[in-house]
């Protein structure tokens, strides 16, 4: 008995350490896609998901980069929320191919809407034109919910590969394939106002890196109960 006890407090430890490290990643705040081609222009969505059981987000606030500054960016209205685009001096002037650039959109605030528990919500933005000297840019972000808490998701990447604990939306980019680098039509970065309330949009049910994650920690426990099963078969086994 006490081996089977030790068996069945092996597969628990194990088990809580695949849910412990499923689920966190399951709540990141992340930009999607998660890569574009340098020099060109793209949409991407900020997609926020709702980690609180008893609270809703209300205010999503994405920081934009100064040291790689985006010429052209422009926000998809979204129902339910108001938006605000901060346009700001940048502390020195970019060399662009439109000339100087030396004011450009730092902060885009979401607020009045409301992702529920359970729930996640996409923030869609259209941006470039993409800098060709660096293979990322960062986003951090801050989550407000509806008790008072911010969440500051603003952790860079770490050198070492390892997740950090609050790690910010991180685009990466890559050398273009060809053609003239334009994906995506420019817009202006003076969005409309938001149209009016409507249910946000339902819990998640896409794969994403974190179900992926998910499901490897599944099939570790799976093989831990196999690794028990068969150590408990070898113990019963009869003595010829």
């Amino acid at each position: 008995m006490s081996f089977v006890r030790r068996a069945a407090t092996v597969l628990a430890a194990a088990t809580a350490l695949t849910v412990g490290l499923a689920i966190p990643a399951l709540a990141h705040v992340t930009i999607q896609p998660g890569t574009a081609e340098q020099g060109g222009f793209t949409k991407v969505a900020f997609r926020v998901p709702n980690e609180r059981d008893d609270a809703s987000t209300t205010k999503v606030e994405v920081s934009f980069p100064v040291d790689h500054p985006l010429a052209f960016v422009s926000v998809k209205p979204l129902p339910g929320w108001d938006v605000k685009v901060t346009q700001g001096k940048l502390p020195k002037p970019v060399k662009t191919e439109y000339g100087d650039l030396e004011e450009a959109v730092t902060k885009i605030v979401w607020s009045g809407g409301k992702i529920n528990p359970g729930e996640f919500q996409e923030f869609e933005v259209s941006m470039g034109q993409l800098p060709k000297d660096t293979d990322a840019l960062v986003f951090p972000t801050k989550q407000t919910y509806s008790k008072g808490e911010v969440v500051d998701w603003a952790d860079a990447p770490k050198t070492d590969g390892t997740e950090a604990e609050h790690p910010a939306p991180t685009l990466k980019l890559v050398p273009a394939s060809g053609g003239d680098g334009h994906g995506m039509a420019s817009a202006s970065a003076a969005p409309a106002a938001a149209a009016p309330s409507v249910t946000p949009v339902a819990a998640a049910t896409s794969a994403s890196d974190g179900t992926a994650r998910l499901l490897g920690g599944a099939g570790l426990v799976v093989g831990v109960i196999g690794v028990v099963i068969g150590a408990l078969g070898l113990r019963r086994r009869p003595a010829a």
